[in-house]
């Protein structure tokens, strides 16, 4: 039995854990916050539960199938809802739209905005489905080590125009305007301009499609706190409120993690879940390849961050649905500035999480739990005072939702707290306050990401939104499947090498007595 650590317990370093002890190994999961989650934690205020992060669940398969390894079932941990529509999309000129899986209902809406979107909607389905069985069945669940393996690959994603971006694609066979945001606004969910975003990323909507969008009873982090359970039931060992201060090596190989209270464990291999930039910058600071890895990773393009105000209102809004994206009135050029320009936008373009539409257990009786979260730049572009600037900027997303959406909301508003670009750097060592780690295009993809496994330090690897395949829940949970199958096939090596090594050894001398 290998002893293992993992750094960080958010979605990938949990999916990673799982894997690995429910494989037989000895796991200790290492998480710098108070509660598992890392960007999916929750905050409680005044009976109101708040998910930090991430709360769209697609593809619930990849989930189920971290219970069913030691055949358990993830309805004994966890209940999970699906989410109908999937999202409302509103425009400032009072249309709307709700993305649905239900045919009847979407090809009627479709129907009504021109001849020919149906049979275009069919078409970019068809594409879906293609580029996800190619990109994520085949590909996203293998760790991309060589060129080799990306060259393997690469007449299929060229078959499929991976070179295009998602919004090239979807003007290929949706012509009205609003409509091509509406199927090329998800890449954004993962942190990705789509107008530089691969096409591959079109995948979502064949997930969304064939599975749903789903949503846990008690919030996204009653689905971390179901992993969290599956693992120490697993017989797992999870610490809280410690962070890893640094990776002591002896050469190439790491041999024990320091956490900030002193503490000096070792460990057969070490996994990061955290910051790809913090890991080699500030953890691995001791061996060439720390400073080599985060100078290179530096140069290289970040997606940006986000504003997210937490609001919790003493009124309902019954008419509003779960997942809801507000678009401004500016497509392309507002996403031109917030991926490429130091200023933030006077502008915005907004999602809105409504979770009490699905569970009114998360505010207090009559009342409405809310986030809203806009895209913005991340530090190394906009510079300014996030702790001068947070106040008046949540004050301008709450009067823009109440003249849009939620009447009356500013003077029903109980609680309210912020969490900004400069958080994530503090919180979650987010390299530039960046949200989503790499951005997503497509020479920083596969074999142009982090990979799954150090070229140098042959025990370190990664599981998270910083490798392949990337970010998003399915995305971390996949290259968690992609570590464990390398981490469990060194590991075996190496006892197997063990083995053999004690039994090749010379009996011990005795001396007479």
């Amino acid at each position: 039995m290998s002893k293992v650590a993992i750094i960080g317990a958010g979605f990938g370093g949990l999916a990673l854990a799982i894997r690995l002890q429910s494989a037989g190994h000895q796991v200790t999961l290492i998480e710098r916050r108070d509660k598992p989650g890392g960007r999916a934690y929750a905050w409680e205020k005044e009976g109101y539960t708040f998910d930090a992060g991430p709360t769209v669940v697609t593809d619930p398969a990849c989930l189920a199938e971290l219970f069913s390894l030691t055949d358990r079932n993830i309805a004994d941990y966890v209940d999970m809802v699906p989410v109908q529509p999937f999202y409302r999309l509103y425009w400032e000129d009072g249309r709307t739209f709700d993305y649905t899986n239900d045919d009847e209902k979407l090809f009627a809406q479709l129907a009504e905005r021109g001849p020919g979107e149906v049979a275009g909607y069919r078409e970019f389905m068809a594409y879906a489905e293609n580029v996800y069985r190619e990109g994520y069945q085949k590909l996203g669940h293998e760790a991309f080590l060589d060129f080799r393996s990306m060259i393997s690959a690469a007449p299929a994603l060229m078959k499929y125009e991976a070179y295009r971006s998602v919004y090239a694609i979807v003007s290929r066979y949706i012509k009205d305007e609003q409509l091509r945001q509406a199927f090329s606004f998800h890449t954004l969910l993962v942190g990705g301009n789509p107008f530089k975003t691969s096409a591959i990323y079109a995948l979502i909507h064949a997930l969304e499609k064939r599975d749903g969008v789903w949503f846990p009873k008690g919030g996204t982090h009653a689905l971390v706190r179901g992993l969290e359970k599956l693992f120490t039931d697993l017989g797992g060992e999870t610490i809280l409120s410690t962070a890893v201060a640094e990776l002591e090596t002896e050469g190439d190989r790491i041999s024990a993690v320091v956490t900030d209270d002193g503490t000096r464990r070792r460990f057969d291999a070490v996994a990061s879940n955290g910051d790809i930039v913090h890991t080699y910058d500030a953890l691995l600071r001791g061996h060439p390849r720390g400073k080599q890895a985060a100078t290179a990773l530096k140069r290289k393009s970040f997606s940006p961050s986000l504003f997210v105000l937490y609001f919790g209102v003493k009124r309902e809004y019954p008419e509003v649905p779960h997942h809801n994206i507000l678009f401004g009135n500016r497509y392309k050029e507002l996403l031109s500035e917030i991926y490429g320009r130091s200023e933030l936008p006077d502008d915005f373009s907004l999602y809105l999480h409504h979770p009490t539409a699905t569970d009114p257990s998360l505010s207090p009786p009559g009342r409405s739990t809310f986030y809203v979260l806009a895209p913005v730049p991340h530090m190394g572009r906009y510079k300014g005072d996030w702790d001068a600037v947070a106040e008046p900027y949540g004050d301008r997303l709450l009067a823009y939702l109440e003249e849009h959406l939620l009447p009356g909301l500013r003077e029903n508003i109980e609680v309210r707290h912020h969490f900004t670009p400069k958080d994530f750097s503090s919180e979650l060592n987010a390299h530039l306050g960046s949200a989503f780690s790499l951005e997503p295009v497509l020479w920083q993809s596969a074999y142009f990401r982090v990979h799954n496994r150090d070229d140098v330090v042959r025990n370190l690897y990664f599981a998270g939104a910083g490798t392949h395949p990337g970010a998003g829940i399915p995305g971390v949970v996949g290259s968690a499947k992609a570590t464990a199958k390398l981490m469990l096939k060194d590991l075996d090596r190496q006892e197997q090498l063990g083995r053999y090594t004690r039994r090749q050894a010379p009996p011990r001398q005795h001396s007479a007595p």
